[in-house]
């Protein structure tokens, strides 16, 4: 079994409310918009494994380290990341073919700042778009997914809210 955190758009603040509810994962996945190449090490000193995909806003620093979509899998869910990809009913044509050819159980995007948990019944897959965590853009309340992965069953799926954006708040 593994424990994932999964953010998205921290746009260079990555606060200890966030770094906090990340202690207990095995995982933190980044889905995209890091803003600063040295959040990188810092959610390294978490000890957990880190998995990312860069954003629209990341510099060629960021895109040196991460790509711009990736794929991967953890005990036994196959998994496609990218920044700028859609949902369910509304995915880009690149990110369409993408999933109908590799066959995730999971995408995962980032970009909308909306937070979205969505089943594609057609692709047999689950959607995750975590929200922002950072405190730029539009969003109201900064969020998280953390959830659990066991023989290609994602469960315990739980949202964090961490205050709203723009305000330096501690859970």
């Amino acid at each position: 079994m593994t424990s994932v955190g999964l953010i998205s758009d921290t746009h260079s603040h990555l606060g200890e409310d966030v770094l906090s509810e990340l202690v207990d994962c095995d995982e933190i996945w980044h889905a995209g918009d890091l803003g600063d190449v040295q959040l990188i090490d810092v959610l390294s000193t978490t000890d957990c494994i880190v998995r990312g995909v860069y954003g629209n806003i990341d510099d060629h620093q960021v895109r040196a380290v991460w790509p711009k979509d990736l794929i991967f899998t953890v005990d036994g869910l196959k998994v496609f990341m990218t920044h700028i990809g859609g949902y369910p009913g509304r995915y880009q044509a690149r990110v369409k073919q993408e999933l109908i050819i590799q066959k995730p159980g999971l995408y995962i995007c980032g970009h909308s700042h909306i937070l979205k948990i969505a089943g594609d019944e057609k692709l047999n897959l689950l959607h995750m778009n975590p929200g922002a965590c950072g405190h730029h853009g539009f969003h109201q309340f900064r969020t998280l997914i953390k959830f659990k992965v066991e023989t290609g069953k994602v469960f315990d799926v739980k949202v964090i809210e961490l205050g709203r954006r723009g305000r330096e708040e501690s859970k």
